[in-house]
């Protein structure tokens, strides 16, 4: 061993033991729907009760533990923990399947939902050889214009769909994009419920665009693709690729619609 150099520490003597038992109570908490009281945590976790005590009493004041009629369940704090955990594992899934969908058909491909009155985009997987379409225009805004607006807008009732279009008015991005709202409202009323919408240059010059439409419950959502306009004749067929792929995996894919 060098001059001057320490001994290594056992890896048991780096942890924070005061962590490591708190840790342990929530585990031990986590496992008891109904609550449990603090002698029983105690027991199962090892600790002296007294320790149990102390460490319970500081879970409680973080939020980590609530405390009812003698009995420990998780608190907020946990819980949100938890949430945070499982809605970060939906989005990997929904990723993946992007992913798989992309590098399949050799498309990029958009996920995007309404909420809350706007229209959101999620996840966009997309190649340097098969690059997705700039957001040159607010997405958000121009919902006339490009087939994920469309689709989504034609999934909302009525008096929704109007909504929107009061808080965003059609207006031209290109020589191709519908001209005014009346227009646009017979387009979507025309769209059959789970028809591919198609969009040709009416959001980006050069651009072909397809979105399917998928309903969980009250959730508009739509999967995408885009394509060069030299490539449009490959539209239809990658979109009804991309549909039948979903169909394949919409179950497991439906706790993941709202992330």
């Amino acid at each position: 061993m060098p001059p001057g150099a320490r001994p290594p520490h056992p890896v048991s003597t780096t942890l924070i033991s005061s962590v490591q038992r708190a840790m342990r109570l929530l585990e031990s908490a986590a496992g008891h729907e109904h609550g449990a009281p603090a002698k029983q945590l105690a027991r199962e976790t090892g600790l002296a009760l007294p320790t149990a005590y102390h460490l319970l009493r500081t879970l409680v004041h973080e939020g980590y533990l609530r405390r009812d009629k003698g009995l420990f369940f998780l608190g907020s704090a946990a819980e949100q923990l938890a949430g945070s955990g499982e809605q970060q594992k939906r989005r990997s899934t929904m990723v993946e399947a992007l992913a798989r969908w992309r590098d399949s058909i050799g498309v990029p491909v958009y996920y995007a939902l309404y909420r809350n009155g706007e229209i959101e985009v999620v996840c966009v997987s997309d190649t340097p050889a098969n690059p997705a379409v700039e957001e040159w225009a607010d997405f958000r805004e121009t919902g006339h214009a490009h087939a994920i607006g469309q689709c989504l807008l034609s999934q909302l009732a009525p008096e929704d769909r109007r909504d929107h279009l009061d808080r965003y008015p059609v207006q031209s991005i290109t020589p191709y994009t519908i001209r005014d709202q009346g227009g646009l409202l017979r387009r979507l009323d025309r769209m059959g419920r789970m028809d591919p919408v198609i969009e040709r240059q009416e959001y980006a010059l050069g651009t072909v665009c397809a979105a399917i439409p998928i309903t969980m419950g009250s959730t508009a959502a739509t999967m995408a693709i885009s394509l060069p306009a030299q490539q449009a004749a490959r539209l239809i067929p990658a979109a009804r690729q991309l549909q039948s792929e979903i169909g394949r995996l919409l179950g497991s894919l439906a706790i993941s619609i709202s992330i």
